[in-house]
């Protein structure tokens, strides 16, 4: 197995599912609440983490889904995002593998240039953030989450290898 940038999105794939599988079984008012200083509702908050995903992943790969997620629209179920955050972590694993990160990109209509490692970086970033976020709006309704964190990643790789 190699190790490096591929393992940072492999790890943001494999917490993002979780993510995905424990919000499944919540109600509506537990996806709907929303506290101040957090981006809005859990639901909102999917929204958002998922559609600037794909973007994301556009940027680094230049292949965008034909239709794509965008944060107003209605939330689609969770199969739905479930199958986005599959297709946008494993576009960004590949490019982590493959792709050259230091291809500069012209964004925001051409106003703000940045490298495409700058992209990666921030798609890291913004889904721990967003999932921090959506951990804290559950903790405030006393719903726990399971652990997203590396060390968690880490116990899951561990116990799928003796598993093997």
């Amino acid at each position: 197995m190699t190790t490096g940038l591929p393992d940072f999105f492999q790890y943001n794939l494999w917490a993002n599912l979780r993510l995905l599988d424990e919000c499944a079984s919540l109600t509506d008012e537990q996806l709907d609440f929303s506290i101040v200083g957090v981006h809005g509702s859990v639901r909102q908050t999917l929204m958002h983490l998922f559609s600037s995903e794909e973007g994301y992943a556009g940027h680094c790969t230049g292949t965008y889904p034909t239709l794509r997620l965008k944060e107003a629209d209605n939330f689609p179920g969770f199969d739905e995002l479930r199958r986005r955050a599959e297709w946008s972590g494993k576009e960004l694993i590949t490019f982590a593998e493959q792709g050259d990160v230091n291809r500069m990109l012209h964004l925001d209509g051409g106003t703000y240039d940045a490298s495409v490692m700058i992209v990666m970086i921030q798609a890291i970033n913004h889904a721990i953030d967003h999932r921090s976020q959506i951990a804290t709006l559950l903790s405030q309704q006393g719903i726990e989450l399971p652990g997203l964190d590396s060390w968690s990643y880490n116990d899951d790789a561990r116990q799928e290898r003796s598993d093997a």
